[in-house]
């Protein structure tokens, strides 16, 4: 009788023991963690392209020749460099170029301001063949100036506005177009390399963008310039200045002519505008 109640009562225990375990084991799963998407990456804004600069119409035309009367001074020699990337530069002095009696770069500008002038895009001065290239140009005032360098040798650019240095920058051989800023009161700023000391540009900067260079034929020609009376100038680094009267019409061209002789060297060798 004992030895059953003992049993009854082990069994008892051994039922309540189990009990909790079969809990345990049919206790219901942890819920998942679900991950919270990763944000979407935010679209990628290009910045609008500039609009291009609206075409320039209208206005007349300003057309005409720059000559040179009489014997033209025999240029002098330049020595020949013996840095390669020199080789195929000129080995006569460029700064009076006359083809059949006619003048190349000469600066042909309209002088003082003109309403509605249209906006000019950069100005670019390359060295190449150890020479400037162009060596006579005009800019807008405010107008950004480009230097580069397109030989496989180093150059230096020092810009003189009268006998005042504006800037001085080496250019590593075939270095990217760097710009640099002209002074507001400067006219006619003078380019020089130290390295090669025949190099020389020149740049003449304008308060409108109505300017042209002569061509090796002396030629030149002046567009989209608004209707009116003007004072032209043409401007040469050794002879100075000539001036001409032109009454420009809507949709019609005129002509002007400049003419300069070797007389008109005589003092001018800065090249300073009158």
């Amino acid at each position: 009788m004992k030895l059953r109640t003992l049993g009854v009562a082990v069994l008892g225990a051994v039922g309540l023991a189990t009990v909790p375990a079969c809990q345990k084991q049919e206790a219901p799963p942890a819920a998942p963690v679900v991950k919270a998407p990763a944000p979407a990456p935010a679209p990628k804004v290009e910045a609008p392209a500039p609009a291009p600069a609206a075409p320039v119409t209208g206005g007349g035309t300003v057309q005409g020749t720059v000559a040179f009367k009489g014997a033209v001074p025999a240029p002098a020699a330049v020595k020949p460099s013996d840095d390669p990337a020199c080789d195929g530069m000129a080995l006569k002095d460029q700064s009076l170029l006359v083809t059949e009696g006619k003048l190349a770069n000469a600066l042909v500008r309209v002088r003082g301001l003109v309403p509605h002038s249209h906006p000019s895009q950069p100005a670019l001065i390359d060295q190449q063949k150890c020479t400037y290239t162009p060596r006579v140009q005009g800019v807008t005032a405010g107008q950004q100036v480009f230097i580069k360098n397109s030989d496989g040798t180093l150059h230096n650019a020092r810009a003189l506005n009268g006998t005042k240095t504006v800037f001085n920058v080496a250019q590593p051989p075939n270095a990217k177009a760097v710009p640099r800023p002209l002074p507001s009161d400067a006219e006619v700023i003078r380019l020089k390399c130290d390295i090669h000391p025949w190099m020389a540009a020149w740049v003449v900067v304008n308060p409108n963008p109505y300017f042209a260079t002569s061509g090796t034929d002396g030629a030149f020609s002046i567009e989209h310039l608004p209707a009116g009376t003007y004072t032209l100038e043409a401007w040469h680094e050794t002879l100075g200045t000539k001036t001409a009267e032109v009454t420009v019409k809507e949709g019609e061209t005129v002509t002007a002519s400049f003419e300069f002789s070797a007389e008109d060297a005589k003092g001018t060798a800065s090249g300073g505008v009158k």
